[in-house]
């Protein structure tokens, strides 16, 4: 019997590293991560970017996972799979924030409402299971966005603003997405309806892809301090939550 193709075993080496982490490597980090001659991790990163399991940034000429992988690692996810790993995690999490608790996948350009725990008090409240949300203007969609789980494709009339506040822009939305990805949590305050804000955090599955996103979201004087910016406790128990589904879809790495 043949033995393992070493070329491969490279391959999938490269594809795990930079799965396991948010930012772009550079060629000289991939290379000196694996233990590999800088043109052999080259010939590997331009064959992986030829059948777009890999993409390389034009300004900074460093790699990041590609379009064409990121499909396939959320096709074998099945959403029931997502939704039922994470009922227990998101009830508890909207029990021990006092807010309202969504779990988002992909879906057509837009992000689609897998499961919702209601904030655990007595106001009226309406389920949102089933509800599509835009990419730019809600903390889950801008964190599927930020992560190269989803892809936004603009219409010729440029994105819609729900709010004063939706950044349409695509230069003020890349930034936000850097920043995402940056610390790791995404947010939108009143750019979906004003009065309202969310929080996210990525979930991942085996490999470390993002698979989806669980957010926190309520009034916006609930969630945010004065000034707008999250309020650090709930941002940690959301992202708690967010590893503790991640470990149980499989992710070895955060």
């Amino acid at each position: 019997m043949a033995g393992p193709v070493q070329s491969i075993e490279r391959a999938a080496a490269i594809l795990r590293l930079l799965a396991g982490g948010p930012r772009r490597l550079g060629l000289g980090e991939v290379a000196s991560s694996l233990g590999l001659a800088k043109g052999t991790a080259h010939g590997i990163l331009r064959t992986l970017q030829h059948v777009d399991f890999v993409e390389q940034d034009e300004a900074t000429g460093k790699y990041q996972l590609g379009a064409a992988l990121l499909h396939l690692g959320t096709s074998y996810l099945d959403v029931n799979e997502l939704r039922s790993r994470s009922i227990n995690w998101a009830d508890a999490l909207a029990a021990r924030s006092g807010e309202a608790v969504r779990l988002g996948t992909p879906l057509e350009g837009r992000v689609l409402v897998v499961h919702h725990v209601f904030r655990p008090d007595d106001t009226l409240q309406t389920l949102d299971v089933g509800a599509l949300l835009p990419l730019h203007a809600s903390s889950l969609g801008k964190v599927l966005l930020a992560y190269g789980a989803a892809t936004l494709d603009p219409p010729p009339e440029g994105l819609a603003a729900y709010t004063r506040h939706t950044l349409v822009d695509p230069e003020d939305l890349d930034r936000a997405l850097a920043e995402i990805r940056e610390q790791g949590w995404g947010t939108e305050v009143q750019e979906m309806s004003m009065g309202d804000a969310g929080i996210a955090a990525p979930i991942r599955g085996h490999g470390g892809l993002v698979v989806g996103a669980v957010c926190l979201s309520g009034p916006v004087e609930r969630i945010c301090d004065p000034r707008g910016r999250p309020l650090p406790a709930l941002t940690a128990l959301l992202r708690e939550a967010a590893r503790a589904i991640s470990r149980d879809l499989g992710a070895t790495r955060w």
